[in-house]
């Protein structure tokens, strides 16, 4: 299925780099340059009317970093996640605070799920 980029978010998208949470700097490091496993991750992509934290196009991989405004918004994560999953992508959540002291068992999961899901193609 066609991932759809919308232009208009590209402003947004730019701005969200720039005011990047803690979190997300800190992944954003970890993912930068391909540092996971040669694969490229880009941030605050544009996917139709949404922005994703993180995207990795060959696996089709989404990562969400859900902080204190996700708290209040788990019917529009649904909804999104679902959207965005009917694209042909998985959305891997991770809480801000997990990011923030247990990154080594974001990596790990991210790690597990690229090596589980990429090893036959």
């Amino acid at each position: 299925m066609k991932i759809y980029y919308n232009p208009k978010l590209k402003s947004i998208a730019r701005a969200l780099r720039k005011n990047a949470t803690l979190a997300e700097v800190l992944l954003w490091n970890k993912l930068k340059a391909r540092k996971m496993m040669g694969y490229q991750f880009m941030r605050q992509k544009p996917i139709g009317n949404y922005i994703v934290d993180f995207y990795c196009p060959k696996p089709k991989l989404v990562i969400e970093i859900d902080g204190e405004s996700h708290r209040y918004k788990l019917t529009e994560d649904v909804e999104r996640q679902e959207w965005l999953e009917n694209l042909g992508l998985t959305v891997l959540r991770f809480d801000d605070r997990e990011v923030k002291k247990d990154m080594d068992n974001v990596l790990y999961s991210i790690k597990s799920w690229l090596q589980l899901n990429m090893s036959a193609k």
